[in-house]
C-alpha cells in the first residue's frame, strides 16, 4: 500500500558533498488536521484473506495456516516490514468459520512497531441454490510502541554538518518526549461475503471503533475529535473460470480475475488483475492505482504441492520513485491441512485462489 503511515513518518534523504546519509525525520501529528495512519495491506490478498475480510474466515474444512512477509521500499533500508501468521478453518456443525491472526508492522526500522492479535468469526447461510452469504466479525488487541531515541528533528540538524557536531556528539533537540511511548487499544471490524461456484463479492470494514492512536495526550484533529485510526472500507470481487478440470493427480487449471477497491479517510486505491493456476504452478498480474496516479504493477509467481503453497510477488513502482525506493517484495506461504481428512474435500465455491 502506498504512503502507508501518512504524516506520522516523513523520510528524508539528505545529500552531502562527499557522502550520502539517510535520516528519518518523524513528525508526530504536529498537523493533526491532515495526519492519520493507514493499515498495512498485502499485495497477496489471496494469501492473507483474514486481512482482507473477516467473512473469509473458514474457507477450508481442515486447518489453514498462512504466513506472510512484506518488505516495502527496501532500497531505503529496513524501513517498512510487515509479518503475519494466521490460522482459520470451517466448523461444519456450527456453520461457522473461526480464525486468529498475529500481525507485526515495523515502520522506520523499528521506530514505530505495531503488533496485533485478532480473532475472527464468520457465519454462513444459504441464500438460494448454490449461492451463500457469510457475515464476519473481528476483535483485535493492538499495541503500538515508539522508540523515541531513533527520531531526528529539524532543530537538531545543522544545515552544513548534519545531526553530528564536529566533536562527534549529536546536536540536542528541544522536542519533549511524550509521557507514554506504548499504547494499547481494541480494534473491531466486520464483513460480508456473497458467493457462488463462479463468483464472489465482499464488503469489509476495519477499525470500526476508530481507536485513538496518538501518543500525545489531548491531541485532536482540530475539530475536537481525538486523533483516530480511520475506518478502512474495502469492496472486493472475483470470479473463477475453470479452463481444465483436475483429477487425482493433476490440479485444475483456472483463471481468477479480481478487483479490490479500498478507501481509508482521504486515501483511495484500486487493484485490478488476474490470477492463473496451471496444475502445480500459479502466477498473477495486477495494476494498482491510487485514484490520482498509477502506483504499481504487481507480479507474482508460485508453486503448490499437496498441502504446501508458496508465492513470491514484487510491486514495481510506476513513478520516478521506483529506482530510489526499490519497490516491494512479498512472500506468502500456505499450509492447507485438508489432506488430513479421510475424504477428499470438493468445494462448490470460487475460492481456490485463497487455498
Amino acid at each position: 500500500m502506498r504512503d502507508r503511515k501518512g504524516i506520522n513518518f516523513i523520510f528524508l534523504k539528505i545529500f552531502f558533498k562527499d557522502y550520502v546519509q539517510y535520516m528519518i525525520l518523524s513528525i508526530f501529528i504536529f498537523n493533526p488536521a491532515t495526519s492519520f495512519s493507514q493499515d498495512p495491506v498485502f499485495s497477496q490478498f489471496y494469501n492473507a484473506h483474514l486481512q482482507l475480510n473477516s467473512a473469509m474466515a473458514g474457507n477450508t474444512h481442515g486447518p489453514l495456516v498462512q504466513l506472510n512477509y512484506r518488505n516495502q521500499w527496501p532500497a531505503l533500508g529496513n524501513i517498512y516490514t510487515t509479518y503475519s501468521l494466521a490460522y482459520d478453518q470451517y466448523i461444519t456443525k456450527l456453520k461457522s468459520g473461526l480464525g486468529v491472526s498475529l500481525l507485526s508492522d515495523n515502520a522506520g526500522d523499528g521506530t514505530l512497531r505495531t503488533t496485533g492479535l485478532t480473532g475472527y468469526y464468520s457465519y454462513r447461510i444459504k441464500v438460494a441454490g448454490d449461492m451463500f452469504l457469510k457475515s464476519g466479525m473481528e476483535f483485535g488487541f493492538v499495541n503500538s510502541s515508539l522508540d523515541w531515541g531513533k527520531l531526528a528533528f529539524g532543530d537538531a540538524i545543522d544545515p552544513r554538518l548534519g545531526p553530528i557536531s564536529p566533536g562527534g556528539t549529536p546536536y540536542p533537540s528541544a522536542e519533549t518526549p511524550p509521557n507514554e511511548t506504548s499504547k494499547n487499544y481494541l480494534n473491531i471490524g466486520a464483513g460480508l461475503l456473497l458467493y457462488s461456484p463462479t463468483y464472489h463479492v465482499g464488503l469489509s470494514m476495519k477499525n470500526l471503533n476508530t481507536p485513538d492512536i496518538s501518543f500525545i495526550s489531548g491531541l485532536n484533529t482540530g475539530d475536537g475529535a481525538a486523533l483516530a485510526l480511520p475506518i478502512r472500507f474495502t469492496i472486493h470481487a472475483g470470479a473463477q473460470i475453470v479452463l481444465r478440470p483436475g483429477n487425482k493427480n493433476v490440479d485444475p487449471t483456472f483463471l481468477s480475475p479480481n478487483i479490490m477497491v479500498q478507501r481509508q479517510r482521504d486515501f483511495n486505491q484500486v487493484n485490478i488483475g488476474a490470477y492463473l493456476a496451471v496444475n502445480k504452478v500459479h502466477g498473477g498480474l495486477w495494476y494498482r492505482h491510487s485514484f490520482y496516479n498509477g502506483d504499481a504493477l504487481i507480479t507474482s509467481f508460485g508453486i503448490k504441492k499437496d498441502f504446501f503453497k508458496i508465492t513470491y510477488s514484487f510491486d514495481l513502482t510506476m513513478s520516478q520513485l521506483s529506482l530510489k525506493q526499490g519497490g516491494s517484495h512479498e512472500l506468502g506461504i500456505i499450509l492447507n491441512f485438508d489432506y488430513l481428512y479421510p475424504k477428499k474435500q470438493d468445494y462448490n465455491d470460487c475460492f481456490a485462489i485463497f487455498r
